[in-house]
């Protein structure tokens, strides 16, 4: 079992890690691999409605983004971590989420999801919500936490202060864990995933 962890941030080490770190121990005390993942500090493509994903299941731009997706069968879970930018993710982490999920719809179904958000006062939970669209969108069940998955500071030093918050990381990461040993052993007692029906994509129109 195996969690993608993914720092929108674009600083490495700040308040969005420290968080994402909390909730990593966790998971790894609980014999779960993770994999950090940090975007950088360079502006990462947006979508562009080629539609030439439609075809061939990945992006076209050979980036990040197809490199997570080429390998999106290695993951069990997806912990997607961001600091608050006007109420909203951080732009380079929409443009990544925006082309990763695009095309992956199938991939993603039954991975588990779950946000984790960083403010210094406010507009997390604006943030929180947003970044949950993605996984309610693709039948992936959402983890939760005893409170939302937010933290407050305006440096790490600040965040690692914020006990009630760090405490929200690690409970996040207990239930995530258990969850994820709770389909392992659905698994192997012959519980399959569900089989949807086709895909319905209708106008308002008609």
């Amino acid at each position: 079992m195996k969690v993608l962890l993914i720092n929108g941030s674009p600083n490495k080490t700040g308040c969005t890690y420290t968080a994402l770190s909390e909730v990593e121990k966790v998971l790894n005390a609980n014999n779960i691999k993770t994999e950090l993942l940090y975007l950088g500090k360079k502006p990462i493509a947006g979508c562009i409605a080629c539609m030439n994903c439609m075809e061939t299941g990945y992006c076209f731009q050979k980036d990040i983004v197809q490199d997570i997706q080429m390998r999106l069968d290695e993951f069990d879970g997806i912990i997607i971590g961001s600091p608050v930018y006007y109420s909203a993710p951080t732009g380079q982490l929409i443009s990544f989420l925006n082309r990763l999920f695009f095309t992956t719809e199938k991939r993603m179904a039954g991975k588990l999801g779950a946000s984790v958000v960083s403010c210094r006062r406010g507009g997390a939970s604006a943030t929180f919500e947003q970044l949950n669209q993605y996984f309610t969108i693709c039948n992936m069940p959402i983890v939760s936490s005893q409170y939302w998955n937010s933290v407050h500071g305006f440096t790490a030093d600040d965040v690692r202060k914020d006990e009630e918050g760090l405490q929200t990381m690690r409970v996040l990461g207990q239930n995530m864990a258990w969850l994820l040993k709770c389909i392992e052993n659905g698994k192997k007692a012959g519980i399959e995933k569900p089989i949807y029906e086709p895909r319905l994509r209708t106008h308002f129109i008609r």
